[in-house]
């Protein structure tokens, strides 16, 4: 039995009530204080209270909208912050790698120095007639290769691609001119002449140098080439058979680098400009 039968109808009222009339949830929650604001975002339109006229009030709108700002800038945030650290780690790894590479280079180098290739001098003839020593190409970057000028297929190409390489670097206008040198292991059949009618078929700049029989073997053991002439045919023509690399004479004088057939002009170009880099004279 209910002690005040008032209040019990009172409430019962107020139930129908807020049955009938769903806005009356939302006005009160909006009576409240300001953090029960957010729960009216969830309700549906026909919860929001309305004018006389039946135009809903903007309150969800305006109350939504606020609290999606205050999460907008947080995701801005948070992809910036992304962004900058995958640059930081981008920028740490090519640091790292580049590093790397110019250690492999310098141990590289240094290997290659201790191997004692091009040591001493030579005195040899260029294609115009002149005598040439290694003291004239002290200040230069020098690509050298070794061949003869019957050659059929391997040494053309080989002076094709180190012509390709030095014309790559010559486009480069802050780069040093590197000079290419091409010396025969033939001494018999390329004298001066044939030297300079070869030569000028490659590059302006190529220079031929040729020399006696015992000149030509110094140089040759000087720069760990091998080569051996094959048996004659029924019309005096020989091969000769012999190492085949491109080599890099660094503005000391002294073998920097070398590259065989597998090497590209591309290859051996992006190696020199790393080598010229990269170099620090041990003469001054």
């Amino acid at each position: 039995m209910l002690r005040n039968p008032g209040k019990a109808c009172a409430w019962n009222a107020f139930g129908q009530l807020m049955q009938q009339h769903r806005s009356v949830r939302p006005m009160l929650l909006l009576a409240r204080t300001p953090e029960a604001w957010p729960r009216l975002c969830p309700l549906g339109v026909p919860a929001l209270p309305r004018t006389p006229g039946g135009k809903a009030l903007p309150v969800r709108r305006q109350l939504c909208s606020r609290q999606g700002q205050r999460q907008g800038p947080g995701l801005r945030a948070r992809l910036l912050i992304t962004a900058l650290f995958g640059a930081g780690l981008g920028g740490a790894w090519l640091a790292m790698r580049a590093e790397k590479e110019r250690h492999q280079q310098q141990r590289r180098t240094e290997a290659l120095r201790q191997a004692a290739v091009g040591q001493g001098d030579f005195s040899l003839l260029d294609h115009r007639g002149q005598p040439r020593c290694k003291a004239d190409f002290r200040g230069q970057w020098v690509l050298l290769y070794f061949g003869f000028t019957h050659c059929p297929d391997i040494c053309p190409d080989e002076l094709e691609k180190l012509v390709r390489a030095v014309r790559q670097l010559e486009a480069e206008p802050d780069l040093p001119a590197v000079q290419p040198v091409f010396i025969t292991v033939d001494p018999e059949r390329d004298d001066v002449a044939a030297m300079a009618r070869y030569v000028q078929d490659f590059h302006p700049r190529l220079l031929g140098l040729t020399g006696s029989t015992e000149q030509v073997a110094q140089v040759s053991r000087s720069y760990r080439v091998y080569y051996s002439a094959g048996p004659k045919d029924e019309d005096q023509d020989y091969i000769v058979d012999h190492s085949v690399a491109i080599y890099l004479l660094s503005p000391d004088g002294l073998f920097t680098d070398y590259y065989g057939r597998a090497q590209s002009a591309e290859q051996i170009a992006a190696s020199v400009q790393r080598h010229m880099a990269a170099f620090r004279s041990v003469l001054q």
